[in-house]
């Protein structure tokens, strides 16, 4: 765990003697407390989940404390799971977390298989941390998390966010932006490259107040397809996909 203080541009003045209007510097920004892991993650996620308290689960509502977990293999998701139309926002209709997802792509898939209905290869080529199911956008490597409030579709901003992530393999191309409610730029957290065959990695974020109102999720280089192979299989890209999103109670936006 690491504590980061991102600056911002600080306007310096020199106060002339003749002066009496001080010149005030603008609040630094939000102290980030960043987790990472690599290989045998489970302990950093424990670490991550502890630190925005108990799981609020699929309870409709804003919550006073705690945390939203999506792991893709609850029973309610397998009308859609291996198909290529994953509602955007089940995790706020038919499941009540507070998550909508958006993507430039044509779609995203919740899949049991591990893609390998999209391409044979990608059997051996990633794994999950939950059993058995995994999630990525399809035709986009990119993909956009929003909060609102549990069940309603008001905005909302949490004060963490945290996603594993399977086969990362090249350096600070996999990334979370985290976005506050105005659209600036928070920071941006790389995952760590992956240290063994099971090939997880985990990066998460929190800040001690609700700020974050978006998260960007950048998954290596490029998107999946039936032609399109990683790096580590003779392929041009470095494909990841997701498995556990974890993310703070949402709260209403003001």
């Amino acid at each position: 765990m690491r504590t980061f203080r991102w600056w911002g541009l600080a306007v310096v003045g020199v106060m002339m003697a003749c002066s009496d209007n001080p010149v005030i510097a603008p609040n630094p920004a939000p102290v980030a407390t960043v987790f990472m892991a690599m290989g045998d993650i489970a302990a950093k996620v424990d670490e991550f989940r502890n630190a925005l308290g108990p799981s609020n689960g699929g309870t409709a509502g804003e919550q006073p404390t705690g945390r939203r977990e999506i792991s893709w293999d609850g029973a309610g998701a397998n009308p859609f799971n291996n198909r290529n139309d994953f509602p955007a926002d089940f995790f706020n209709t038919n499941v009540k977390s507070g998550a909508v997802f958006t993507t430039a792509g044509t779609g995203f898939r919740n899949d049991s298989t591990l893609f390998s209905e999209i391409n044979a290869a990608y059997a051996t080529e990633f794994n999950f941390f939950s059993p058995t199911k995994i999630f990525a956008p399809i035709g986009s490597n990119l993909l956009d998390q929003l909060f609102e409030v549990a069940g309603q579709p008001t905005p909302a901003v949490v004060r963490g966010f945290g996603v594993v992530l399977s086969d990362v393999d090249l350096a600070d191309k996999t990334t979370i932006q985290l976005f506050a409610q105005d659209g600036s730029l928070l920071g941006t957290y790389a995952a760590p490259v992956r240290s063994d065959a099971r090939g997880l990695s985990f990066v998460g974020v929190t800040y001690t107040d609700a700020i974050i109102a978006r998260v960007r999720i950048t998954l290596g280089t490029g998107a999946l397809g039936a032609t399109v192979n990683d790096v580590t299989s003779g392929g041009t890209v470095d494909l990841v996909v997701l498995d556990n999103v974890i993310y703070g109670e949402p709260r209403k936006a003001f």
